[in-house]
């Protein structure tokens, strides 16, 4: 039986999507001619760019499998558009030190998100602009509030 899969918003899938399309075609192929060019080179046993490109093809092939398998389950969302932080939010936090963080709620990872499963994440969820939470981390919890939430896109 399989669980429930990953939260992403309509934008957050054809981003994996697009990913996808593209180790499927052209990685594919730059894989396919790398090995070719490195078998026309003789000895396979010794030869470090054929094994080099195989292992590019196996390490490839299991992203292929990974995008396939998260788009196959994935749970489409609409992020944020209630003024409630969901998957796909962008929300502005503010530390006790007036120190602000922009972050998008996406379990995509990349710079400025987080992920909805994580510390931040999780204590974010369900909040409104104007929300204060504590947030658990290893060297100890810190309190963030919520200046504002926009909806994804």
């Amino acid at each position: 039986m399989r669980g429930v899969g990953e939260h992403l918003t309509p934008d957050q899938r054809a981003r994996l999507a697009a990913e996808l399309a593209a180790l499927e075609g052209p990685g594919r192929a730059g894989i396919v001619d790398a090995i070719r060019v490195a078998r026309a080179h003789g000895d396979l046993s010794e030869n470090f760019e054929y094994h080099a490109a195989k292992n590019e093809q196996g390490l490839l092939e299991r992203r292929i499998t990974i995008l396939r398998s998260r788009l196959e389950s994935a749970v489409i969302v609409e992020g944020g558009a209630s003024g409630v932080v969901s998957v796909g939010s962008h929300v502005v936090v503010e530390d006790g030190d007036g120190e602000r963080l922009e972050l998008e709620v996406s379990s995509l990872g990349g710079a400025g998100a987080v992920s909805p499963a994580s510390p931040l994440g999780a204590a974010l969820l369900g909040k409104r602009a104007g929300d204060t939470v504590d947030v658990p981390a290893p060297r100890g919890a810190w309190r963030a509030t919520i200046v504002e939430v926009r909806a994804a896109g």
